[in-house]
Parts: structure tokens; C-alpha cells; sequence
């Protein structure tokens, strides 16, 4: 009834007039304002109905444009002939903006213009006194300062491959590292060659050149050692080389060797290729890095992290980037303040060293507005905001060698990425049931993996195609087949293992939960180290701590053990940690065993060291450390001799 008044107050005064030509004229234009009208509400509603429909609607859409923006650069570039390779990109900077700071290193600075033409320098200084020549490798020794990046240019203008060596490594690892990947010449920074002595006679017996860079020219009192000093390099001619130099080189050719971590044994180099090379560097853009960004680089150039992500990224953008040699907690900040550093870097426990670090009236007196890099716990990344203020923070997930990987653009705290549909369409990824008892993925009835459902931990693996290649490692056939898993879901496909536990909830948001090495089995339940690490560290006298499993006499599986480091000027507190543990974790998921340490070994990259410890076990006599059991009814003891005995000879029953 309402209805039919509405229509009649509302069509009455057209109800006269006559159907003329006119009268119909003006009813179209009627129903055109109608239409309008119509659609501009529709257009000021829809918005809205997005957001309760998505609430990251906003985000998705302008990584959505990003991705395609970026996906039809790459094309292009993938089409371009000759190849547009990161030697290209870099040139085309020094052409855009010759004149723009490119590296800021202690008191020097570096234009794009004197970078090339340094580079080039090295180049024919290279090719003249070490006959470093297209399809050569060769490996580079030494820590942060702008020759790794000269000699990185130079190399790739000669066409060769540079392998990137960790200068922490030392003896079987050390040659290990520059023999599997059949390097020709080893460069050396004056203050690293000491490490070398002990594998001259291979490098000797392998024909490998090896050159110190040095101040001066010296008469060499090590056999098999050269030098190749600034003179030498500065008397050289700073031209462009010739393009032919490396006209043999594909997008598909082998560009670096950046080597794992080594963290369960000896490192592996993984082939970047220069496709790989350039997709990886487009992080940085998709991050929201722009040219006009200054980023902050201490992590070590010899690692995906830092050289990658940082270096090439900042080329890829056109940026400026901030040099150091190292990190350091008391001076990061000042760094940043001096130097109006817009973009930094972070990876495993950095923040929390940050956090850790006094604080001062001055923490938020920065410039900073986005922190992009991977391993930042959730707790710590509420500190870091909290202190040092409004800061994007852009945590991303991938592995060197891996082919995916992930990007939490929306900035959720405490996930790795977001599932996204051109991400999905160009990747194909999925979770799977793992056994981490029998180490394995759980197989069905017809030999095949099985998918876990949204919400549930599962095993990452990614489909290896011509869009997401897997290019293994260099010249280690066995370990670059134990990634790859055949057979999947049909018969004769194949996926990249990524080796993590990954979860996905029911928003998309992509959760890490543990290395398949990390995690380990006690009492028939799973343990993950990273959870029992996060609830350990909340304890007040806990400043870090690393959780792994243990072998024991008698039992199945592997018991908890945790080695921490404490705040200083503060001792163990068994009781308060033992109230923690009780209250937090489930009793087969609770440290049987607590070593304390004065400090806890990490990677050149900041991620901890488990092996060592794991070999150790709980034994007291293997090591000088104070070593604490839980005993159930009197808590956390001092562990002795006689009750380890006690323990393996099943005495005491864990």
C-alpha cells in the first residue's frame, strides 16, 4: 500500500502530459538522471560492502596493481633481446641520475657515476693481472665495504659469476665452499686473507688464483698468494667495456652462489640465476620502496638478505644505501638519525636486539617508515612498534634456493604473508600432513601426499614449473634431489620442499611455525621450538633462548631442551620459570633440561645453532655450563654427573 502512494506522489506530476516528441525527450533524460543516480549510489555504497565483505580490501587492491605492474616489467624484460640483466638496471641508473649518492660507507660516499666507473677499473685491472675472462667464477672473501660492490659490477661486466663466501667460515667449510662451485680465482679483502693459509695447498693443487687486495703492490711471502693493489686498479682505464665481454650470457645462466647457512651442516651453494636474481631484487618495489628511499644495509653482503634484498633491490629502485660493516644495537639508531635513513633491514633476532638495547628519550627522533625482512617473532614486533613508532613493518618469507614465497603487505602482526589470487595463480603452493616422527609426508591409500585444511599446519611445497624453477645447488646432485619431492598428488609431478611448517588461516594470513629439523616428537605429541621458544623468553630473567630435542637412553623420540642467555645482572630464576612453564605449555612440551650460557651461537645471519647442542645433549661433562633438570616435584635443579648417569641407565624415568 505504501508502495503504491510512493508511485503515485512520484509519477503524478508526468501523469498530463501528452507523448510528444519533446515529452519523450525529456522522459529518456529522465531515466538517464535515474540511471546515474543509481549507479553513483551503487559506486558510493560498494566501497563499504568491500570492506565488511574484506577488511584488507584496501591493501589487497594496491598489491594487487603493484603485481600486475611489476609482473608486465618483468615480461618485458624476460623478452628483451639481448637480456636486461641487474648490470643493465645499474647502468641505466648511472645514466638517469649520475650524480645521485648510491653507497654511503663511514666517511665516503659514491655516486652512481663513480661506482661505474670504479667497476670498470676493476674490470680491466681483473681481465689484465688475474685473466679473469666470460664464464669464469669467482669468489669473493671479505666483508662490507664498497669494493664487494665494485668488484661484483666488474665481475659482472666480464661476464662471470661472482660466489659469495662467508669470511666467518673457516678450514674443510672454507674449501668446501669455493671448490664446489669451481672457482678460478678467490679475491681476498687485505684484513681476511689469514683464514687462507691453511687451504693454500688445495688451491694450489686446483689451480685456484688467489689475489689480497691491497693498499700497495707486495712481494708475496706466501706461496700461492698475489696481490692486486689500488695502484694497480687506479692506473687502469675508467671507460665503458664492451658489451661483448659477456655476450655469452643468458637470462638462465648462473649469476651468484650464495651459500645456505650451514646451520645442520656443511653449506650448500644455491644457484641465483640472473631471471632469479632480478625477480628477488622486485621485493624492495613491492615493499613500497621508492627512489627517493635511503635504506640501511649491515647485513652481510655474502647473504641473500643483504645482497639481494638490499643491494640489488636498491639498484633496482635507484635508491641510496647506507654502508655498514656490521650490525650494531648502541649505533643503529644514530646511523639512521645521521644518515635520514627511510628504509631498514632486519632478519632473525635484530629486533629483539634492538629492543633489548637501553632506551633513550630520542628513540622515535627518526625518519624510518618502513622495516622489511623475515624472522621477527610477534612479541618483539609489538615491542618495536611500541618504542620506536609508527614503522611499516614488511615481513617476508622465502629461502634462497626455495621457488616461493610470501609477503605480509598488510602488515598483520605475527604472519609472513597473505595468500593472494595472482600469487596463487602464478605459484602453485600448498600445506601438506608431515610426520615428524617418521620425518616424512603422510602418505593415502594410493601412495599420494595429503593437503591440510585451512587453519592446520602442514609442509610448504611448491610446484617446480618453467614460472617457479628450482635451480638446486651447484654441482651437489644429491642434496639438490633430497628438495625436490616426486609423485605428489599424481604421478610424475614434482615439488620444491621448502623443509617449514607453514599455517594458514581462514583470512589467507601465512603463519611460520617451525623448521621439520626443529620440531620434534615426546611423548607422542609434536613440539614445536619456536612456540616453547616464545613462551620461554617472557620469562623475566630469560633474555634468549634456543629449544631443541634430545636423544635418551631408552625413550622414544626427543626430549626438550633449552640453552638460554640471561638479562645481565640477573641470575636463573627456577622457580618463576618453572611457574611459567607449568602455566603456559603442556607438560611433554615443557624444557626437561636448561643450559645457561653466556651467549648463544648464531649464524653469520643471525639464526641460531643447533647443532653443536643437540650432539652435546644433556650429558655435564660435555660441557662448562650450568646445566639445570626438572625434577617434578622440586622443579629446576642443578644437574649432576650421577643423575645423568641415573637418567640414561633408566633410573630416573622421564
Amino acid at each position: 500500500m505504501k508502495t503504491d502512494m510512493l508511485v503515485d506522489v512520484f509519477m503524478k506530476p508526468w501523469s498530463n502530459v501528452k507523448p510528444t516528441a519533446m515529452n519523450t525527450e525529456t522522459t529518456l533524460t529522465f531515466n538517464m538522471y535515474v540511471l546515474l543516480y543509481t549507479i553513483l549510489a551503487g559506486l558510493a555504497i560498494l566501497p563499504l560492502f568491500l570492506y565488511l565483505r574484506n577488511p584488507y580490501f584496501t591493501q589487497d587492491l594496491r598489491y594487487t596493481v603493484t603485481c600486475i605492474l611489476l609482473g608486465l616489467r618483468i615480461n618485458r624484460i624476460k623478452r628483451s633481446k639481448p637480456f636486461y640483466s641487474m648490470l643493465d638496471c645499474f647502468l641505466d641508473k648511472v645514466k638517469k641520475h649520475p650524480n645521485k649518492q648510491f653507497i654511503v660507507f663511514e666517511k665516503s660516499s659514491y655516486t652512481y657515476r663513480d661506482v661505474d666507473k670504479q667497476s670498470n677499473k676493476l674490470a680491466r685491472a681483473l681481465s689484465q693481472h688475474a685473466s679473469v675472462k666470460e664464464g669464469d667464477t669467482v669468489a669473493l672473501f671479505m666483508g662490507n665495504e664498497p669494493m664487494y660492490v665494485f668488484i661484483w659490477l666488474a665481475l659482472a661486466k666480464l661476464g662471470c659469476r661472482a660466489a659469495l663466501l662467508n669470511y666467518n667460515i673457516r678450514s674443510k667449510s672454507l674449501l668446501h665452499c669455493f671448490t664446489c662451485c669451481g672457482t678460478n680465482v678467490l679475491l681476498a679483502a687485505s684484513g681476511k686473507s689469514s683464514p687462507l693459509t691453511l687451504v693454500l695447498p688445495f688451491t694450489i693443487s686446483l689451480l685456484i688464483h688467489v689475489f689480497v687486495l691491497g693498499e700497495e703492490e707486495e712481494k708475496c711471502v706466501t706461496e700461492g698468494v698475489n696481490t692486486l693493489s689500488s695502484s694497480r686498479i687506479q692506473q687502469a682505464s675508467d671507460q665503458p667495456l664492451d658489451p661483448q665481454l659477456r655476450s655469452k650470457v643468458t637470462l638462465k645462466s648462473p649469476a651468484l652462489y650464495i651459500y645456505t647457512s650451514g646451520t645442520t651442516g656443511l653449506p650448500k651453494a644455491a644457484v641465483i640465476t640472473h631471471e632469479r636474481l632480478y625477480m628477488a631484487s622486485s621485493m624492495q618495489a613491492i615493499s613500497g620502496v621508492v627512489s627517493d628511499d635511503v635504506i640501511y644495509i649491515y647485513l652481510p653482503l655474502y647473504h641473500t638478505a643483504g645482497f639481494i634484498m638490499g643491494l640489488t633491490g636498491a639498484i633496482e629502485r635507484g635508491s641510496t644505501v647506507v654502508l655498514r660493516r656490521k650490525f650494531s644495537a648502541s649505533n643503529f639508531w644514530d646511523d639512521c638519525r645521521k644518515h635520514k635513513v627511510t628504509v631498514i633491514q632486519y632478519i632473525g633476532e635484530i629486533m629483539r636486539y634492538l629492543c633489548n638495547s637501553p632506551k633513550k628519550d630520542n628513540d622515535r627522533h627518526h625518519k624510518v617508515r618502513l622495516a622489511l625482512g623475515n624472522g621477527l617473532r610477534a612479541d618483539t614486533w609489538s615491542e618495536f612498534l611500541q618504542r620506536f613508532g609508527d614503522i611499516r613493518v614488511c615481513e617476508c618469507y622465502g629461502a634462497t634456493e626455495g621457488n616461493v614465497g610470501f609477503i605480509n603487505y598488510v602488515g598483520k602482526v605475527g604472519a609472513i604473508g597473505k595468500e593472494h589470487f595472482l600469487h596463487k595463480a602464478n605459484f602453485s603452493y600448498v600445506l601438506i600432513q608431515y610426520d615428524t616422527e617418521r620425518e616424512e609426508p603422510v602418505k593415502d591409500s594410493r601412495g599420494f601426499c595429503i593437503k591440510v585444511p585451512k587453519g592446520e599446519t602442514g609442509l610448504l611445497v611448491a610446484k617446480i614449473t618453467a614460472q617457479a624453477p628450482f635451480s638446486g645447488y651447484a654441482n651437489n646432485q644429491q642434496q639438490t634431489d633430497r628438495k625436490k619431492l616426486r609423485d605428489v598428488f599424481v604421478k610424475g609431478d614434482l615439488y620444491f620442499n621448502s623443509g617449514d611448517l607453514l599455517r594458514i588461516d581462514h583470512e589467507g594470513f601465512v603463519y611460520f611455525m617451525d623448521r621439520i629439523g626443529d620440531t620434534f616428537r615426546w611423548k607422542g605429541e609434536n613440539v614445536a621450538t619456536t612456540e616453547v621458544t616464545e613462551h620461554l623468553i617472557m620469562v623475566e630473567c630469560i633474555e634468549e633462548a634456543n629449544v631443541y630435542g634430545v636423544k635418551v637412553p631408552g625413550h622414544e623420540g626427543r626430549v626438550g631442551m633449552a640453552a638460554i642467555k640471561l638479562k645481565d645482572d640477573m641470575e636463573f630464576d627456577s622457580k618463576t620459570t618453572l611457574e611459567h612453564v607449568k602455566t603456559s605449555l603442556p607438560s611433554y612440551a615443557r624444557p626437561r633440561f636448561i643450559r645457561i650460557q653466556n651467549s648463544l651461537a648464531v649464524t653469520g645471519t643471525f639464526k641460531q645453532i643447533k647443532v653443536k647442542l643437540v650432539e652435546e645433549g644433556f650429558n655435564p661433562s660435555m660441557m662448562q655450563d650450568r646445566l639445570y633438570y626438572l625434577e617434578d616435584s622440586k622443579g629446576y635443579i642443578p644437574m649432576t654427573q650421577e643423575m645423568y648417569h641415573s637418567i640414561s641407565d633408566g633410573k630416573i624415568h622421564l
